[in-house]
């Protein structure tokens, strides 16, 4: 669907945090989610690959979003987690500060993204959410994984 499509109808998202900010995902994406645990070190790997991890017998690259996004300081701590994605037919997992909860998003609460310079392309961006007095970008999460500068994936494929 494409992202004007997706503007339109209501949707169920996934809302993380990532240092202030409030993020959502597609719930559809999302396989399931488990605390940050040991990943092994990928030898020249970008600094925002983590690793990889072994889940249930396949290999599972990890992402820290917010070293992607230049949040600054990375702490670890008993919340942050790993979002284990199906994105393009593969699985990936990012890393990110933790989970909030599943929101429904009607045609109303959802804006389109505004055009401004920031550690986010805003190609990545689908809109600006608005829940009771929280702000939630809503993020392509499939786009921005699928992306040339993540090196996750040899061909990007539409």
């Amino acid at each position: 669907m494409a992202a004007d499509e997706q503007l339109a109808g209501s949707r169920e998202l996934l809302t993380f945090t990532l240092g202030k900010e409030e993020y959502g995902i597609d719930i559809l994406k999302v396989q399931e989610i488990r605390g940050y645990d040991a990943v092994t070190r990928i030898v020249n790997a970008p600094e925002f690959i983590k690793g990889v991890i072994n889940l249930r017998g396949i290999i599972v690259p990890i992402v820290d979003l917010r070293i992607k996004f230049g949040l600054g300081n990375v702490e670890y701590n008993p919340f942050t987690v790993v979002i284990i994605l199906n994105v393009a037919r593969r699985i990936v997992g990012i890393v990110v500060d933790g989970v909030s909860d599943v929101i429904a998003l009607g045609e109303g609460e959802m804006k389109a993204a505004p055009e401004f310079s920031s550690t986010l392309d805003t190609q990545y961006i689908m809109g600006l959410g608005t829940v009771d007095e929280r702000m939630i970008i809503v993020m392509d999460i499939e786009k921005l994984l699928c992306s040339r500068d993540m090196e996750l994936f040899e061909e990007v494929s539409d």
